[in-house]
């Protein structure tokens, strides 16, 4: 097969974070990691194109996959690949961007990256394979990938044993023990000491390491960021009250506070009465524009961002996070201030 391989702007050689807003672009060879998949492909499997784009851009851009998509396909690929993108949550996000991309226009699609890896959870109709946790495992996750690529070029279906780190597509099958039978099976299990025995796995919520410290606040750009479904009034951008499947921004510029009927908070977790009467309990503008005439803090960011906390899921707040933090780097910020309710 013709091979497209999507890799980030550092591993395309292009440079690390200070170009991080590179947009996408398309290169006819193997580049970076790719060079060594495509030894380990050959001789059947080519990569006639390296697809790339800089990380901020990528969060804050989703539309670039389509457009990348859309050229390794003039370029006559026939399989689209991405990664490995370990840990990196922008750069997963970006691959699980790409190889979704990639199947909604009818091509096969494989990507790698660590099994935490936010990108993971955004990945749509497609297989990830296990990749380590960072670049020093290249060696061995390039080798698990190359293995499975050729799997899917082959029109096979990846399973755990292939090192798939996402589920796999429920197929009905005729079970060789009844129900009664795998739940005494498994009641036994437990009995004897066995804690995992299971047929349906529990999710892994990760630890989130703190942020270390500003070290001097009154040079930092600050931003607002809520939780707490904290809209102008009238909702115009139809921002869920529950399970909130996007996040909205909106301009702070000219503003001191934000009033009464002017904003309001359309979060369905609690009784958002108190909150619409004060609305700086929600997202705190006064005190924030005190700090600033103060010079206790550099400035405020001119925009705040705001999604909904009520039941959403880990996939899609770890995307916000991901997408947020690309927004907040690309516009120099240094510390945010993130309302919950």
């Amino acid at each position: 097969m013709r091979i497209a391989h999507y890799v980030n702007q550092f591993f395309a050689g292009v440079g690390a974070e200070e170009e991080a807003g590179t947009g996408p672009e398309l290169r006819a060879e193997a580049v970076g990691p790719g060079k060594r998949l495509q030894a380990l492909l050959e001789p059947d499997h080519e990569i006639v194109a390296t697809i790339f784009c800089g990380d901020d851009h990528a969060a804050a851009h989703p539309e670039f996959a389509d457009d990348l998509v859309a050229r390794a396909r003039e370029e006559g690929a026939e399989l689209v690949i991405a990664g490995p993108a370990f840990t990196s949550g922008r750069y997963g996000l970006a691959c699980a961007r790409i190889v979704s991309a990639a199947a909604q226009a009818g091509l096969p699609a494989l990507a790698a990256m660590h099994g935490d890896n936010p990108g993971v959870g955004e990945v749509e109709g497609v297989p990830v394979v296990a990749s380590g946790e960072n670049a020093r495992t290249m060696r061995p996750s390039l080798e698990r990938f190359a293995e499975a690529a050729k799997k899917v070029a082959g029109g096979e279906e990846l399973t755990g044993e292939d090192g798939r780190v996402n589920p796999v597509p429920r197929r009905n099958r005729v079970a060789d023990r009844s129900a009664a039978q795998r739940a005494v099976a498994l009641l036994l299990a437990r009995l004897a000491g066995d804690r995992e025995a299971t047929e349906i796995p529990l999710p892994d919520f990760d630890q989130v390491n703190p942020a270390a410290p500003v070290d001097d606040p009154r040079q930092a750009l600050v931003a607002l960021l809520t939780e707490g479904g904290f809209v102008p009034a009238g909702n115009p951008d139809r921002l869920e009250s529950s399970r909130a499947s996007k996040w909205v921004r909106y301009s702070l510029e000219g503003q001191d506070s934000v009033a009464e009927g002017e904003y309001e908070s359309i979060h369905g977790g609690f009784s958002t009465q108190w909150a619409n009467a004060e609305p700086n309990r929600i997202l705190p503008l006064d005190v924030a524009r005190e700090l600033e005439k103060e010079g206790a803090i550099g400035g405020l960011h001119g925009e705040y961002f705001a999604t909904t906390g009520n039941g959403t899921t880990v996939a899609d707040a770890r995307r916000f996070g991901v997408e947020w933090g690309a927004e907040l780097h690309q516009a120099r910020v240094q510390a945010v201030i993130l309302t919950a309710t």
